[in-house]
């Protein structure tokens, strides 16, 4: 936390004045007292029960309102990490058949989807967030946007088609970031995140797509689904399904990306700060001193519920 009136800080001083002042008072009081009442038999048989701590309370608390007053006039700050203005992630999901594979519980593509939501959920407001799906081709079918709705819906609702054409899904992908607008001549912050067992089958090759998506500058982070043993039934045989951990982690590098292996909640978390890292966020300081009035506010309220219930008075 840093100030920027950090000069109105000195006003500490008088609450500090303040508070020695209470405290020498409470002393001369007490040797008044003791002064004027040299026989303690007699002091102690017509003198009525004193308060005790109780008649600091009410001080104690005014002298904190009046320091939180004080802080909350120098301005306090608080650094913030914000999303750099039309930063944008798009998610491309795979939807192909060997999703189906039930090595992942409960299978790959539900599990896929599942991490999808939690990514979006997770993500900033502020960043767009577009969805491609692939399988044989890939497709568009939300485009970035801050709107999360649009996207978990979309999640929920897609569906599985042959064939598996991962450098497609990255070619959409770069397509879908180059429908946000521009500004002042910089490109767009980006970053894809690519959800896959990784055997890609037809379309473009991943190399040419990584290639082209390390001149834009736009990473690709890629998360594994599946295992070795997987298996799918298709038109009544057993076809196995290994999942493909090479070519995910030879496309993430290419791309200056990170590769993961299906999702979990940590690793979800991982995933966020790679990509956080790709996009940029820029340092805000955010003014914080509304909290110090609130603070100053109910201590106050305290000093003088606590002064009326012990000595009916106000402090």
């Amino acid at each position: 936390m840093s100030f920027l009136a950090g000069h109105r800080l000195l006003l500490l001083v008088v609450v500090a004045a303040l508070g020695a002042a209470y405290v020498v008072l409470q002393v001369r009081g007490r040797r008044r007292y003791a002064v004027r009442f040299t026989n303690l038999a007699l002091l102690e048989s017509v003198a009525p029960e004193r308060p005790g701590w109780r008649r600091h309370v009410p001080a104690a608390l005014l002298l904190a309102a009046l320091a939180g007053m004080v802080v909350s006039l120098a301005r306090p700050v608080r650094d913030e990490l914000v999303p750099r203005e039309r930063a944008t992630v798009v998610m491309a999901i795979d939807v192909s058949i060997s999703m189906q594979a039930t090595d992942v519980s409960p299978s790959r593509f539900v599990a896929a989807k599942e991490a999808a939501v939690s990514f979006a959920e997770r993500l900033p407001q502020p960043i767009n967030l577009g969805l491609v799906a692939f399988a044989g081709t890939a497709r568009v079918v939300v485009p970035p946007t801050t709107d999360r709705s649009l996207v978990t819906r979309a999640i929920e609702g897609l569906e599985m088609a042959e064939s598996t054409a991962i450098g497609d899904a990255v070619v959409a992908s770069l397509d879908a970031v180059g429908t946000v607008p521009a500004g002042d001549g910089e490109p767009v912050p980006a970053h894809i995140l690519l959800l896959s067992d990784g055997d890609t089958q037809v379309g473009v090759p991943n190399e040419v797509a990584a290639e082209r998506a390390r001149q834009e500058g736009v990473p690709v982070t890629t998360i594994a689904f599946g295992t070795q043993e997987g298996s799918i039934t298709f038109r009544g045989q057993v076809v196995p399904v290994a999942v493909n951990q090479a070519d995910l982690q030879a496309l993430a590098e290419a791309t200056g990306g990170s590769a993961f292996q299906a999702a979990t909640g940590e690793q979800l978390e991982a995933v966020y700060q790679d990509i956080g890292s790709s996009i940029g966020f820029q340092v805000e300081q955010r003014e914080i001193g509304g909290w110090f009035v609130g603070l100053a506010f109910v201590l106050a309220v305290l000093a003088a519920v606590a002064s009326l219930a012990w000595f009916s008075r106000l402090p």
